[in-house]
């Protein structure tokens, strides 16, 4: 099969695609045809090898000395289910699922294996793969924030860097959870997170949001780019400052992707897709991720040739 190889950190040129071995499923696992995947921002991270410096010892342990241990980077995927092994009971061959694969990553592959229990569901019945793959990393990260601000209806919630994966996701969460959302993006994004339900945007370039007379109950950073200090003036007394940077890694269960293929079934959310590239243009995917400008996601459409029979 064909995958995107990550030879080694490095620039985007490190990634190759290459003809590598189709995987076999074991007793407990299920073989995805994989029709869609994205490039993220931890996708880049890792090719990069971006990390603080007192990290960089345990990371390179974590991911690989010289190169990521697992070299086919990408972390969410939409597919249809080839085939089965065994012992597996919750999936059967035909089965439409999406999935994300967190720090194994192999999502940028034609055909990815995963265990049952891995955090795997059936894809919304009303969207496309190229939908149903932009959704997973944003949707649980935003989710796994959320619960742990414990965010109420009722609320104000800010969200800086709204037009982001996590940004847009945790948008439409929010005012699904019936809070009062304000969203922190720039101005060429106001029409975007509007659209997604924001109440209130503030363009970054023009104003700081923590001079304005607003307090917020909470405080989402969906980029990693705000500190608690620079925030807490504007929260309330006792309010939570939440960031995808430093606050460990999100906690995600299978019953969120469940929750979200509901979400989207009955319209309350939707993918928000930026560009689209073949798996051919992943190194140019990750140079277009690394400008910092997408909105949402970027997705690569993985595209099979058929042996056609005459």
């Amino acid at each position: 099969m064909r995958a995107v190889i990550c030879t080694k950190y490095g620039s985007p040129d490190v990634l190759e695609l290459r003809e590598v071995e189709h995987p076999i499923p074991k007793d407990n696992e299920i073989l995805i045809k994989v029709h869609a995947t994205t490039v993220t921002s931890g996708d880049c991270r890792i090719r990069a090898f971006k990390s603080p410096f007192l990290l960089w010892i345990p990371m390179r342990i974590v991911l690989g000395l010289t190169k990521p241990r697992n070299p086919i980077l990408g972390v969410e995927l939409s597919g249809e289910v080839e085939a089965i092994g065994k012992h597996v009971k919750r999936f059967k061959k035909g089965d439409h699922v999406y999935a994300l694969t967190g720090m194994r990553c192999g999502a940028h592959a034609e055909y990815i294996c995963l265990q049952e229990n891995a955090i795997v569901g059936l894809k919304p019945t009303n969207v496309t793969h190229e939908e149903a793959a932009a959704i997973p990393f944003g949707g649980t990260t935003a989710l796994h924030f959320f619960r742990k601000g414990k965010l109420q209806k009722g609320q104000k919630v800010l969200i800086y860097g709204a037009s982001g994966s996590v940004g847009t996701a945790a948008v439409q969460l929010a005012k699904y959870l019936g809070a009062e959302v304000t969203a922190v993006c720039s101005s060429a994004n106001f029409d975007l997170v509007k659209s997604l339900g924001a109440d209130t945007v503030i363009d970054y370039t023009k104003e700081d949001f923590t001079k304005k007379e607003e307090r917020y109950d909470v405080i989402f950073d969906a980029v990693g780019k705000a500190t608690k200090s620079h925030c807490v003036k504007a929260l309330v007394p006792n309010g939570i400052f939440l960031t995808v940077d430093g606050q460990g890694i999100a906690k995600v269960r299978t019953e969120d992707l469940v929750f979200l293929k509901e979400l989207m079934e009955a319209g309350e959310i939707k993918a928000v897709i930026d560009r689209r590239y073949s798996l051919e243009q992943v190194p140019e995917a990750h140079r277009y991720v690394e400008t910092g400008r997408k909105k949402g996601n970027v997705v690569i459409r993985v595209e099979h040739d058929e042996m056609v029979l005459k």
